[in-house]
């Protein structure tokens, strides 16, 4: 029998490499999207089991293009197995200043370029009855002041992924939802980093009315990547999801996860607006 097949995008740290190297070692053949070649050496060092990096840019189409023809070739014609779409980024900022492009260049990674690999490898999701997971974030579901670029991407993937559930399930293909809290990955340092070059460009007028917050915000998030869960354990989720024999159709991870999604269902707006304006420590 020869091995199931799998895609992982965005390799390279946190969620996707953890991924990308536990499907390895349970036995999938994995193709492991990165954007640097040096994070594809690291990956195929420490795999055990079957793992071969794909340099992937989820929003180049001819990337995307070549990695469906790798998953052709790999899978020797047999189909997709598993396509996990984790690839993405954070850009954060008060929406009456972030620039336009920032906020279309958020979609781009996080919702179109998701779309833009699903479509590319339904073909070979389809011969193998295939899944789909979706990575989106406890920020697709509750939002958070300043974050507003990242949680309309998220809250975007997973209105995606709910209509792709219901569109692809008569060719057995189901479409699975993981919902990760807060996460030790780079993504908080590399989210910060956008977060400080678009602050830069401000102009007076923003750092006057937002300053304070902005502060606040860059602080707390910090301190939030610090105490994250490993990025393991996100990585053993998705893995439930896809050899679950009846998976669910969403996954929180994370207690913070669990404690913010229901919070804000059971506060009302109002409490739940005070509430997060105290632990952000906003003015």
């Amino acid at each position: 029998m020869s091995a199931r097949t799998a895609l992982v995008t965005g390799a390279s740290s946190g969620i996707g490499r953890a991924t990308a190297l536990l499907l390895a070692r349970e036995g999938y053949a994995v193709l492991a999207g990165v954007r640097k070649a040096e994070d594809g050496r690291s990956l195929a060092d420490d795999a055990r089991g079957e793992l071969e990096p794909l340099m992937l840019d989820v929003t180049d189409p001819a990337a995307i293009e070549a990695a469906a023809a790798a998953v052709t070739e790999h899978s020797r014609g047999g189909g997709l197995d598993a396509l996990v779409n984790n690839a993405g980024a954070a850009h954060t900022g008060p929406l009456e200043f972030v620039p336009l492009d920032d906020f279309r260049r958020q979609l781009e990674v996080n919702l179109v370029g998701q779309l833009a690999v699903t479509r590319a490898m339904l073909p070979a999701l389809r011969q193998a009855k295939g899944r789909i997971v979706n990575v989106t974030s406890i920020g697709g579901l509750v939002s958070t002041p300043f974050y507003g670029p990242y949680c309309a991407s998220k809250y975007a993937l997973e209105s995606v992924s709910d209509c792709l559930r219901a569109e692809l399930r008569p060719w057995g293909i189901r479409t699975i939802i993981v919902e990760p809290g807060s996460v030790a990955t780079e993504i908080w340092s590399s989210g910060n980093r956008l977060a400080n070059e678009m602050r830069a460009e401000l102009p007076p007028e923003a750092e006057r009315l937002y300053g304070e917050a902005l502060d606040a915000v860059t602080r707390i998030s910090a301190e939030t990547g610090a105490r994250g869960i490993p990025p393991e354990e996100a990585a053993r989720v998705i893995h439930k999801a896809l050899a679950a024999r009846w998976p669910r159709a969403r996954y929180l991870v994370g207690r913070d996860a669990y404690g913010m999604k229901y919070a804000s269902r059971l506060m009302p707006d109002r409490l739940w607006d005070a509430a997060v304006r105290r632990t952000l420590k906003l003015p």
